[in-house]
């Protein structure tokens, strides 16, 4: 019996938790709620709430997706949405992949090479100019434009390159 008993105040904290892991939801973009894979009564209640204009409906609508949100594992969920924010192990440790890239691509002429094998499908002369261009950036101390350019286009080559998403374009 002890084992099955929990306060009021841990149920409140737990429903609270829930209202507010529903806030998240609701503060997304619709193309991202999309495809968190929610439960369809949950998808439906968020994407009303983003609907609703007034205080109270809002309110009332954030209340019963804390509600809904009792029936729904909220781990995958939580998950999701720390890998949106790049909080997640993996999001991390593809960042810090992605850096030292970034790194050997600035220092080596061969770093270049390696990637052009493993990535046949990036646009090799964009590459080329935004490493000139971001080199150029730091041996004149300018600001690191062309360095974040190449961060974002080794970004999208390594998701280009993932079997599971597919490449357009």
């Amino acid at each position: 019996m002890n084992e099955e008993f929990v306060s009021k105040t841990k149920r409140k904290e737990e429903m609270h938790a829930l209202q507010a892991l529903g806030v998240e939801l609701v503060a997304l973009p619709e193309s991202l709620l999309n495809d968190m894979g929610l439960d369809p009564a949950l998808l439906a209640a968020v994407l009303e709430t983003k609907r609703t204009k007034t205080h109270g409906g809002i309110r009332r609508q954030m209340q019963y997706i804390g509600r809904l949100m009792r029936d729904v594992d909220p781990a995958p969920i939580r998950e999701r949405l720390a890998a949106l924010r790049g909080e997640s192990a993996q999001a991390a440790a593809a960042h810090r992949r992605l850096e030292a890239l970034r790194a050997s691509l600035m220092e080596d002429d061969d770093a270049l090479t390696k990637f052009a094998a493993a990535h046949p499908q990036a646009d090799l002369q964009a590459l080329r100019a935004l490493l000139r261009n971001a080199r150029r950036e730091q041996k004149e101390g300018k600001p690191p434009r062309a360095y974040r350019e190449l961060f974002r286009f080794l970004k999208e080559a390594e998701s280009d390159a993932r079997p599971a998403a597919p490449a357009e374009g």
